[in-house]
């Protein structure tokens, strides 16, 4: 698939099989998502557009590289991608931040919006969702398509892992959306989980469980 981009540089491959032992501490979880994500981050921005200008250096004058045009946004799908989010903040520390709130109706694993709050001008920025987990991919889906009615046409989805069902489901509603992940693996289980998965992101970023 185009739009999907596995990204296995060794040093996310090592970092992903320390979070997916079950005696990783929450402390050590939470870093480690952090530091994915900016190893996700540098491969999501490598085609952010540059600019040249002048500046100075100690020695003398010269033409340099800026980024060019808004600063992107980052959009985390509440609340396991803040974990991801601050990976990418460390990246990049002057992007503009949004939030989706988004929870799975246990019953039906359709997702319900409950808080949203993002950048009046999001129409003109690259914007890049976060959310650790690509299961049913409801979530996903449904935060592109609310970032769509705000305007946005330039959008990339950043996830640790996906599962083959979230990625088709995802492709089918936004074939013009990329996803970013660092594995994708064998599917889903009865409840929705991603196996062999991690177990629920979200609690272990947070020690909630």
């Amino acid at each position: 698939m185009p739009e999907l981009i596995v990204v296995d540089h060794p040093l996310v491959q090592h970092k992903l099989t320390l979070m997916r032992r079950r005696h990783t501490a929450t402390a050590d979880f939470r870093r480690l998502v952090r530091e994915v994500a900016l190893l996700l981050g540098y491969e999501i921005t490598r085609d952010l557009p540059l600019e040249t200008i002048a500046i100075d250096t100690p020695l003398e004058p010269m033409q340099a590289s800026t980024l060019a045009g808004k600063k992107l946004c980052l959009v985390s799908i509440l609340r396991a991608g803040n974990g991801l989010l601050d990976g990418m903040l460390d990246l990049v520390p002057s992007a503009r931040v949004g939030h989706i709130g988004l929870y799975r109706d246990p019953a039906t694993l359709q997702p319900v919006e409950y808080y949203y709050k993002v950048p009046e001008d999001l129409a003109e920025r690259p914007v890049i969702l976060v959310d650790p987990m690509l299961a049913t991919a409801n979530s996903a889906v449904a935060a592109v398509s609310r970032v769509k009615r705000d305007g946005a046409t330039d959008i990339k989805f950043a996830c640790l892992l996906a599962a083959p069902e979230g990625v088709r489901r995802f492709h089918e509603a936004h074939p013009d959306v990329p996803i970013f992940t660092a594995a994708v693996d064998r599917g889903l289980n009865d409840h929705g989980y991603i196996l062999p998965g991690l177990g629920d992101a979200g609690d272990r970023i947070y020690g909630t469980k």
